[in-house]
C-alpha cells in the first residue's frame, strides 16, 4: 500500500515524513526542499490479538509495543505542488508522476494560514488554507482531465469504429492510475453519458469523468498541520464547517516528531498515537526540553487527544480506504516454523472474503483452498466468509 503526502511547499510535508519514519530528510522554511520525492516506511496502529492468546507477538515486519502493533505502509512525500502545477510549474509533472500509484493522498495543509500559496512565510493568520485545500483538487482533477482529453475525439471515434467498449478503453488509458473499467463503467452510468457515442462527450463531460474518478483513485484526507500555530485553531474550526465532506484531522507534525525523537533516546515512553507521555528520567532533560514537551502536554495533547500525526495515519487507511487488519493464525499453534509468534498481519479491503486472504498471503493458498478457521471460535468458515478486523485466520489448503 501506498500512501502519497501532498501540499504545498513549506506547509509541513517533510516534517510529517519524518515524524512518521524517522528518516532522515531535509526540512526547512523555504519553497521545494524536497526536489526528489523521500520514500519511507510509516505505520498503523491496530490493537494486537496476541493479549487475547495470553502471548507476546514477534512481528516480520513492523513492530509491536505493549500490545499495540503497528503495521508497514509506504510512504511518500513528493515535491510540493503550486498552482499550475498540471501545466508543469513549479514541480508540477515530477509532482503528478510520482504520485499516480498512490492507494490515498494525505493532503498536508498550513492551517495556521502562515505560508501563503506559493510556499513563502507570511504573517500567521493572513493566508487562508482553504485556498489550499480548493486549488490541490482542482490541480488533480485537472491532471486527469489533461489525461482524458489529449485526442478525445479521434480516442473515441476509434473506439466507436472498432465497435469497443468506451468504458474498457478508458480504464486501459487511465490504468496507470489504479482506474479499472468498473470504475469508468459506474462513472457513465451516474453522469447519464451515451456510451455509443463518445466522441460527442464535450468538455464538461470529460471533466466531471476526471473528478470522479481521481475521488475514486485519489481519496484524499486532510492534515491540518501546525495546529500549535496561536490562530489555527479558528481556522480547523471554521475549515470543518465549509469542508463537510471531507476528512479533517488537526495534528502538529513538530510535536510528534519532538516526541518520536525524544523516545527514540529514552528521554520518554511514548507510543505513536497514545493521549499521553511519561518523562523516564527528568535529570537528563535540559530546561529548553522540559519546557518543550510541558508545552506539548498541555497545548497538543491534552487538548486535542494527540498530536494527531499517527491518527491521520490510521485515518487514512482504516476511513478513507477502508481496509482491516487480518491476522494469520493456527488453532492449535500461533508461531511460525522458526517459533516467531503471530508473526504476520495483513492489511486488506473491507469485506474480503477467507478466499481473498488465502490468495493474499499466497497464490498456492486461494489455488489450493479448502476451508479456513477462525481461530478465536474454532469454527470452520467457507471461502465466501467475510472477515472483520482483526480477525485470526488459518488456512488450509490441498497440495
Amino acid at each position: 500500500m501506498l500512501i502519497g503526502l501532498v501540499g504545498k511547499p513549506s506547509a509541513g510535508k517533510s516534517t510529517f515524513f519524518k515524524g512518521c519514519t524517522l528518516a532522515e530528510v531535509d526540512i526547512a522554511n523555504y519553497p521545494f526542499t524536497t526536489i526528489k520525492p523521500n520514500h519511507g516506511t510509516s505505520y498503523v496502529r491496530v490493537e494486537c490479538v496476541d493479549k487475547e492468546f495470553n502471548t507476546q507477538c514477534n512481528p516480520r515486519f513492523g513492530y509491536c509495543i505493549r500490545h499495540q502493533r503497528f503495521v508497514p505502509v509506504d510512504l511518500l512525500d513528493v515535491a510540493g505542488l503550486v498552482p499550475g502545477a498540471h501545466e508543469g510549474k513549479g514541480m508540477g509533472n515530477q509532482f503528478l508522476d510520482d504520485l499516480s500509484q498512490a492507494h490515498a493522498l494525505i493532503h498536508v495543509v498550513d492551517v495556521s494560514g502562515s505560508v501563503n500559496e506559493k510556499g513563502e512565510p507570511v504573517q500567521p493568520g493572513s493566508y487562508d488554507p482553504a485556498n489550499d485545500i480548493q486549488f490541490l483538487e482542482r490541480e488533480i482533477d485537472l491532471w486527469y482531465f489533461g489525461i482524458i482529453n489529449k485526442k478525445w475525439e479521434r480516442f473515441a471515434r476509434q473506439v466507436v469504429q472498432e465497435k469497443g467498449h468506451i468504458h474498457k478503453a478508458l480504464a486501459k488509458q487511465m490504468s496507470g492510475f489504479r482506474v479499472t473499467e468498473d470504475m469508468v463503467d459506474t462513472v457513465i452510468k451516474q453522469l447519464n453519458l451515451d456510451r455509443e457515442k463518445p466522441h460527442l462527450w464535450d468538455e464538461a463531460a470529460l471533466k466531471s469523468i476526471a473528478t470522479a474518478l481521481r475521488k475514486q483513485t485519489k481519496p484524499m484526507i486532510i492534515a491540518c498541520n501546525k495546529i500549535d500555530v496561536p490562530c489555527a485553531e479558528a481556522n480547523f474550526k471554521r475549515l470543518k464547517e465549509q469542508f463537510r465532506e471531507h476528512l479533517l484531522i488537526p495534528c502538529s507534525a513538530e510535536c510528534e516528531l519532538a516526541l518520536r525523537e525524544a523516545a527514540k533516546k529514552g528521554l520518554i515512553s511514548y507510543i505513536p498515537g497514545d493521549g499521553d507521555f511519561t518523562i523516564t528520567d527528568e535529570s537528563k532533560l535540559t530546561p529548553k526540553q522540559k519546557q518543550a514537551l510541558l508545552f506539548i502536554k498541555t497545548q497538543i495533547i491534552s487538548k486535542w487527544g494527540g498530536t494527531g500525526i499517527q491518527q491521520v495515519m490510521d485515518a487514512a487507511v482504516y476511513q478513507l480506504l477502508r481496509y482491516m487488519a487480518i491476522f494469520p493464525g493456527g488453532v492449535n499453534k500461533l508461531g511460525d516454523q522458526y517459533g516467531n509468534i503471530l508473526p504476520d498481519c495483513f492489511l486488506m479491503p473491507e469485506a474480503s472474503t477467507a478466499l481473498d486472504f488465502a490468495f493474499w498471503v499466497h497464490s498456492d493458498l486461494g489455488n489450493h483452498f479448502i476451508r479456513a478457521i477462525d481461530v478465536r471460535t474454532k469454527k470452520t468458515v467457507g471461502k465466501e466468509h467475510v472477515l472483520k478486523h482483526r480477525d485470526v485466520v488459518e488456512i488450509v489448503s490441498g497440495k
